[in-house]
């Protein structure tokens, strides 16, 4: 009998680069606050948040996520041709098919790449690190170009108080590829279903094609998810460190999903982390961009403090399904 050939790959990965797009319009709180009735004191305390980036009506994720990626791409070193898999996380693809990932990959040159979009909400990114790291350490690809993207300025309800304030537009673009050295650890992740009306879309689109529901847009029970995202997300970070064999004291820098800025403070409080490691704090101009956030926050460190490269920074995603991932990096 023939036995099947296995590919294998490199025994390590490792990020190359960083490429950002953010929304052309700054959208300071004062632009929001008439329909929820709020004040700017309110947002700031309540999210940290002074402004957020979205973007113009004719500009969709697949353009945020080009432009991201031509950024990394450039900043690589690997050709267009070399990128063998474009993987885009995202929850806001303007239509249900054909992917942003396809698209995006012919636009930047990387055609006939392997190309998938997954929706894993606000840990979507982290989820695709991970999978980016399997797919090249398996043989199954050489270099990946993984990317979060979001517009949901196109899913949000102005006159909602549960989350329309927080949230803005961008995209964050990493290239993967073999290392000599370990550069991404393994993943922690998962997810509790059970909590699934915790955040996520208010109707479908098929209620809203039938007329029985409005325009879907995203919503959330605030408390519930902050009594997760603090209490059960610092666990699995804590867990990530232990995966990776680190301690808090030898990171870099932290990059939490820049879901709200309370949320990162008691992050760093419970991973009790030293003076020294370098807290993403992205959120307070760029708003709550979910699957875009990790990236498009490790972009900004990386401008504000390039001392940080080749250091490691633990990095975790969690949001709506609920779902959430965490794992440690090498700074490129």
């Amino acid at each position: 009998m023939t036995t099947l050939k296995q590919a294998t790959g490199p025994a390590f990965t490792r990020i190359y680069s960083v490429g950002a797009a953010r929304g052309e319009n700054a959208v300071p709180n004062e632009d929001l606050i008439g329909p929820i009735d709020s004040s700017d004191e309110w947002i700031r305390q309540r999210t940290g948040i002074i402004t957020r980036t979205r973007a113009l009506p004719e500009t969709d994720v697949i353009d945020l996520s080009t432009a991201a990626a031509k950024e990394a791409i450039e900043k690589s070193g690997v050709a267009p041709s070399d990128i063998d898999v474009v993987i885009v996380a995202t929850i806001s693809n303007p239509k249900q098919t054909p992917s942003v990932s396809a698209i995006v990959a012919d636009r930047v040159g990387a055609n006939p790449a392997a190309a998938y979009d997954m929706n894993a909400a606000c840990a979507g990114y982290a989820y695709a690190v991970a999978q980016a790291d399997a797919l090249i350490r398996a043989g199954a690809a050489k270099n990946a170009l993984v990317i979060g993207a979001e517009k949901l300025s196109d899913v949000v309800d102005p006159t909602d108080r549960s989350i329309s304030f927080l949230l803005g537009d961008g995209a964050g673009a990493v290239v993967i590829g073999p290392s000599d050295t370990p550069g991404i650890s393994a993943t922690v992740w998962g997810s509790d279903g059970s909590k699934s009306d915790a955040v996520g879309m208010n109707h479908t689109l098929t209620e809203f094609r039938d007329g029985k529901a409005p325009w879907p847009t995203l919503r959330q029970e605030g408390p519930t998810v902050f009594r997760w995202a603090v209490w059960e997300m610092a666990k699995v970070a804590k867990r990530a460190l232990e995966q990776a064999g680190v301690e808090a004291s030898d990171l870099a820098a932290f990059i939490p999903h820049q879901a709200n800025m309370r949320i990162v403070d008691e992050f760093a409080k419970q991973l009790k982390l030293p003076e020294t490691t370098v807290i993403a704090r992205d959120i307070e101009t760029t708003g709550n961009t979910s699957a875009a956030s990790i990236p498009l926050a490790t972009h900004r460190l990386l401008q504000e403090h390039p001392e940080l490269s080749g250091g490691l920074a633990l990095q975790i995603g969690f949001g709506a399904g609920l779902v959430f991932g965490a794992q440690v990096v090498v700074l490129p």
